[in-house]
């Protein structure tokens, strides 16, 4: 019993003495707003398309009216469907879009995916997301294969490798558990986030869940305030019409009280929106109206989204699925953003009559947000095939 404690104070001894070593201060404050999690374009046999995930980064982009966050190689990036070349070279492109659109005024920061099957890629992933000077990294702990302890990766193993490049960049977790390896927890535990979080380069998390799971962990972090920033970033966009929704009456206050209770009083920093590679601005305002409570507004903006939302969702074989990876690409392509819209192997994919019914769906819905929604906040396109607005509204 005796030699069992020595041995578990050795252990936590040690584990504090490095997170010492890993908890001076970086100087970062996680930025508020719109994060994209960008698409990776391929050409039917698997290649990235250098020119397109440009233009799709610009699109989102939007001169400064969309992205805050270009998010790269992410879950709707097909990471785990992409070799580590493939997840490095998206991550490069973004970063040097990003700076492309801060030189000429429009600040957005490059954030990469370095979630690998291997820890031993995802530590590849990291290395190279320094060489490039990415304004931060993504990590999901629970997708690595071969990690057993997310606290001990990311504090051992991360903090190793920047130790040995004497240099750091901010990490955010990344928790969604259709996306979790086979065997692992579909979630982290709150107890390794609260961990994590007083390691003073995880500065965030990125949460794919219900209001629950994302209470659990602003609870965890809390404290983290006392050492700096912790932001919190749902993956399941359409929250926040619910999170930011105004007091009404009774039943408005105790939906708001219980909204409160569930996120620990702490609301997000920002959204993390795949559709908003489609539609950047449409988002950001979005996010922009539900911070500033405008109901009136929102819930104009929350019928668009939840109606392309439904748009994507398709039937086969008698089940409802969503294919949305499937569904962007056809979008973008058909708007004249990119060329191909092929997914990667292993990734769902479009019939022919799934993709002309949800191109016609697609359709609809972008005339009905040209009367529904402000002009102005309707995203363009006009480097290959111009978006006509003015015929959309007329049509």
């Amino acid at each position: 019993m005796i030699s069992r404690l020595k041995s578990a104070r050795h252990l936590i001894s040690v584990g504090s003495a490095r997170i010492r070593r890993v908890t001076r201060r970086l100087p970062y404050r996680p930025p508020e707003g719109l994060s994209v999690p960008i698409v990776t374009v391929l050409d039917r046999a698997g290649r990235v398309l250098q020119d397109d995930q440009r233009a799709v980064i610009r699109y989102a982009i939007q001169d400064g009216a969309g992205a805050d966050i270009i998010f790269a190689a992410g879950t709707t990036g097909e990471w785990n469907r992409l070799d580590n070349p493939r997840r490095q070279l998206v991550s490069r492109i973004a970063v040097e879009e990003c700076r492309r659109a801060s030189r000429a005024g429009f600040a957005v920061e490059a954030w990469v995916g370095i979630t690998a099957h291997t820890s031993a890629e995802t530590l590849a992933n990291l290395d190279h997301a320094l060489e490039i000077d990415a304004d931060a990294a993504v990590v999901a702990p629970l997708s690595i294969i071969d990690v057993d302890d997310p606290v001990d990766f990311v504090t051992r193993e991360i903090g190793g490798l920047f130790e040995r490049r004497g240099r750091r960049l901010p990490i955010f977790l990344y928790d969604n558990e259709d996306i979790a390896a086979v065997g692992k927890a579909p979630h982290l535990h709150t107890r390794d986030v609260k961990r994590m979080s007083q390691i003073d380069y995880v500065r965030g998390i990125k949460v794919t869940a219900g209001k629950a799971v994302l209470g659990n962990y602003t609870r965890a972090a809390a404290h983290f305030k006392s050492l700096g920033e912790f932001a919190i970033y749902p993956g399941n966009a359409y929250l926040i019409f619910d999170l930011f929704r105004p007091r009404a009456g009774l039943a408005g206050n105790l939906r708001y009280q219980w909204n409160r209770y569930l996120t620990n009083d702490s609301l997000p920093y920002g959204v993390v929106a795949g559709a908003a590679n489609l539609m950047p601005r449409e988002w950001r305002r979005a996010w922009q109206v539900c911070g500033a409570g405008e109901e009136s507004l929102m819930g104009r903006y929350r019928g668009i989204m939840h109606e392309f939302r439904a748009a994507g969702e398709l039937t086969r074989g008698g089940k409802c699925y969503r294919p949305t990876v499937a569904c962007l690409k056809a979008a973008l392509a058909h708007i004249g953003v990119i060329s191909s819209d092929a997914v990667a192997e292993g990734t769902p994919a479009l019939d022919a009559n799934e993709r002309r019914d949800f191109l016609r769906r697609f359709t609809d819905l972008r005339r009905r947000a040209c009367v529904t929604l402000e002009p102005e906040w309707l995203s363009h396109w006009t480097s290959r095939r111009p978006v006509l607005i003015r015929a959309l509204q007329d049509a």
